[in-house]
């Protein structure tokens, strides 16, 4: 079977990369939500849940059968072995989940996956491409306190513990700047022109 393009976008929170993600949207091309959908999957592949149960214990999840993020993640949050067991857990199934809505998507000129974290377009993935959402780290957490109830401190220890935008800068084939002072627009339409072209020439 003959597959799409696959471009990955990624970013830091805040950065605005589900907003560059629906702008693709708009265009009709297909987009996955990596974390999004791993939440989907931690709260319904049985396979997660057993797991996550036996590392965990049955607080993991709530009497009613729902993933309990908050016990997690005061679990995990200091934790990085229990962390990097948490996500042994949960990343094959969604890289499972991700190949199979590509192959669903195999009619598509190209394809977007949106993550937080994501390698170099080849490094371990199936990515042609990577596309790095950026914007000032002070105009990024103004926007997590005005979407999230979260304080300025939760935000500012989240971002310490995300990869560093000199890291990711490492990982990007292209750069959109979401800085509220270049236009989004025609960023994301170059971009798809270039995805389009290069489709066109395989």
């Amino acid at each position: 079977m003959s597959l799409p393009l696959q471009v990955g976008i990624t970013g830091g929170i805040g950065s605005g990369k589900s907003v560059v993600c629906k702008l693709f949207s708009c265009l009709g091309i297909p987009v996955y939500n990596a974390d999004s959908r791993a939440k989907w999957l931690t709260n319904h592949d049985p396979q997660i849940i057993e797991s996550v149960v036996a590392l965990l214990g049955d607080e993991s999840y709530t009497k009613e059968g729902h993933y309990n993020t908050a016990y997690v993640s005061s679990l995990v949050f200091n934790n990085d072995d229990l962390l990097k067991k948490l996500n042994a857990i949960i990343h094959p199934v969604v890289m499972l989940d991700t190949a199979d809505w590509v192959e669903s998507h195999a009619a598509a000129p190209y394809v977007v996956k949106e993550a937080a974290i994501m390698n170099k377009a080849g490094d371990r993935n199936s990515l042609d491409y990577v596309v790095v959402v950026e914007a000032p780290l002070e105009l990024r957490i103004t926007r997590i306190l005005q979407r999230d109830k979260r304080s300025e401190e939760q935000i500012r220890a989240i971002v310490k513990r995300q990869v560093s935008d000199d890291e990711r800068k490492k990982v990007g084939d292209f750069f959109i700047n979401n800085d509220e002072k270049s236009a989004l627009i025609p960023q994301v339409m170059q971009l798809h022109q270039i995805f389009l072209m290069h489709n066109k020439q395989n």
